[in-house]
């Protein structure tokens, strides 16, 4: 007769047999599993870390009231919070600080601002923490990472997508093409990355338009009057205006009206989702922000319209917009990656969200009919939306087949 092992030690071995044979992933299932959020809480860019931050707290709390990863059997998903401040280095130790403290993270989403990107995903990278995020900047994909996904059009693409639109949205309010721009643009990774086909890629000169000046500064501004004088003097048919927070936009668009270049007279084009968020009617007047268009990575389509009611009624919030759908999409992305590896294991989660390709899930917050990556990380055929600022409410423009407004564009040159 065989001699018979204690119970303790038959229970181990039959646990380690039944993973080795695929066994029932649930056996060994964590009560938690853990997803990093670093974005700037403090500083010029806090408000849109704080919007990131309401998105990915609700949709984690949603996970959670749905049952958690299900997969995991059940197991409860909590979000690890740190503030990336207002600089590349702030947001590198806050990043090495994260996952250095919490070994057990299976991703990481942040950090808003491409320059404080930048700097966190070489932390994530070497730490081979998969991480989402919705910052703009082509370098962050473009350096051979493994573990970073970019959800929204990189800087280059969205320029490629907005110049034909915004020629278009012009011609068909004037009858004409317009002939100039100016460019005001702050020295931060996404914004310099938007600029950089426009006049070193020659995209202006092919679409026919001169560029009148290029003026870049530092943020954040103290004083706007010296870069709005030069577009009272050189007066172009519109103004790409390239700030990064919500301070600067306001700063820019108030300065624009004193100086005699309402939106009536001069069409402003802004990139992100700064320029529309909630807090700049709280610096600014209505009729300085009305007509203001702006490229960004997401917004709500017709499928999330049930989330977009759940997250004002939630947060307080007058809409949601960008940062806050971006956000809550990220933590989907990563619950279905969940779902589909079976275990709390970051290399599973990384090799998951490369492989997946979904028009359901996670991808009913993103614009677009498919979810996936291509070998960078780049969502595949992103497209870029085009907002615009409309009786004090951000309406989705272009493209056609999300736009629920018709965009406004002044007959009166400036």
């Amino acid at each position: 007769m065989p001699r018979r092992l204690p119970l303790t030690r038959r229970s181990l071995l039959a646990t380690g047999a039944a993973a080795m044979i695929g066994g029932p992933a649930w056996a060994a299932a964590p009560k938690t599993v853990e997803m990093a959020l670093v974005v700037p809480l403090s500083g010029p860019w806090a408000r849109d870390g704080l919007l990131e931050r309401e998105g990915a707290e609700m949709a984690i709390d949603d996970v959670n009231k749905r049952g958690g990863i299900k997969a995991l059997g059940g197991a409860k998903m909590k979000l690890i919070i740190a503030d990336a401040g207002d600089t590349p280095e702030k947001a590198k130790d806050a990043a090495q600080r994260v996952i250095a403290q919490n070994p057990a993270l299976v991703a990481g989403m942040g950090c808003w601002l491409s320059s404080l990107t930048l700097a966190a995903t070489e932390v994530s990278e070497r730490a081979h923490l998969p991480w989402l995020t919705l910052s703009y900047a082509d370098s962050i994909t473009a350096r051979g990472f493994h573990y970073v996904f970019q959800t929204s059009p990189t800087g280059n693409t969205q320029t490629t997508q907005m110049l034909p639109e915004l020629i278009a949205i012009a011609q068909r309010a004037t009858g004409k093409k317009p002939q100039t721009t100016a460019i005001i643009t702050d020295n931060t990774a996404a914004p310099l990355s938007v600029v950089k086909p426009m006049v070193q890629g020659g995209l202006l000169k092919k679409a026919g338009i001169k560029l009148l000046f290029e003026e870049i500064f530092t943020p954040p501004l103290s004083d706007a009057t010296s870069l709005i004088q030069k577009v009272r003097t050189s007066r172009p048919d519109f103004l790409f205006q390239f700030t990064s927070n919500v301070p600067d936009d306001a700063l820019m668009l108030e300065t624009l009206t004193e100086m005699g270049l309402p939106r009536s007279l001069l069409p402003v084009v802004g990139n992100g989702a700064h320029i529309v968020t909630p807090e700049l009617l709280k610096v600014a007047r209505k009729t300085i922000v009305d007509g203001v268009m702006t490229g960004v990575g997401n917004w709500p389509t017709k499928k999330a319209e049930g989330l977009v009611a759940g997250f004002t009624k939630r947060t307080g919030e007058p809409w949601m917009g960008q940062d806050s759908i971006s956000a809550y999409g990220h933590v989907m992305i990563v619950a279905w990656a969940l779902e589909k590896t079976r275990v709390a294991n970051r290399e599973k989660v990384n090799a998951a969200i490369h492989g997946m390709k979904t028009a359901v899930g996670p991808a009913d917050f993103f614009p677009g009919k498919t979810l996936n990556f291509d070998a960078k990380g780049r969502r595949v055929g992103a497209p870029l939306v085009m907002v615009q600022w409309q009786n004090g409410v951000p309406v989705t423009i272009a493209p056609a087949e999300f736009a629920v407004a018709k965009a406004l564009w002044p007959k009166k040159a400036a």
